[in-house]
C-alpha cells in the first residue's frame, strides 16, 4: 500500500460538480492499494498518517503529528503505476476494485477509530480534488511489504 500525504490548510473533493468531502487544516491522503495488500498494510498506513510529524512546533521544526487535524482520504490506484518501460503506465500491481475498496474503507475506519475526523471522495468516481498545500509538505509512505 502506498500513500501520498500532503499537509494542507484546506481541501475538498468534488464529484459531478458537488462537494462530497472537505476539511480545514490537516492532511490529504491519496491512497493506492496494491495486489496482495492486507489489513496489516492498512493498519501501517493509518498509523503513519496519524503519527508522522509533519507540522511545526513552537521552534519551527516539523515535530508535531496530525493531532486534532482532519484527513481527506482519496483512493488513487494510479499511485501504483509502473513507468519503467515505455510511455504508457502499467497498473498491473494495483489491486482490483473488489480488493481495493474494502482495504481503503479499512484505512478510513482505522483512522476514525484513532479519533481522526475523515472526509472521503467516492471510490472509483471521477473526482476533482482542490487543496492548498502548506509548506509545501508532501511525503510518500508505504506499508512494510
Amino acid at each position: 500500500m502506498r500513500a501520498v500525504l500532503q499537509r494542507v490548510s484546506r481541501a475538498e473533493v468534488r464529484v459531478e460538480g458537488r462537494c462530497v468531502g472537505a476539511i480545514a487544516a490537516g492532511c490529504v491522503a491519496l491512497i493506492g492499494v496494491a495486489r496482495g495488500d492486507t489489513e496489516a498494510d492498512g493498519e501501517t498506513i493509518a498509523k503513519k498518517i496519524c503519527g508522522l510529524r509533519l507540522w511545526s512546533d513552537a521552534q519551527g521544526k516539523m515535530n508535531l503529528p496530525l493531532g486534532g487535524r482532519a484527513v481527506l482520504a482519496i483512493s488513487q490506484f494510479t499511485l501504483l503505476a509502473d513507468t519503467r518501460r515505455g510511455m504508457r503506465p502499467s497498473f498491473d500491481t494495483a489491486a482490483p476494485a473488489s480488493e481495493a475498496a474494502p482495504l481503503f474503507a479499512f484505512v478510513v475506519e482505522r483512522l476514525r477509530a484513532m479519533g481522526v475526523t475523515v472526509a472521503t471522495g467516492v471510490f472509483q468516481a471521477e473526482m476533482q480534488v482542490e487543496l492548498v498545500n502548506e509548506g509545501p509538505v508532501t511525503v510518500i509512505v508505504e506499508s512494510s511489504r
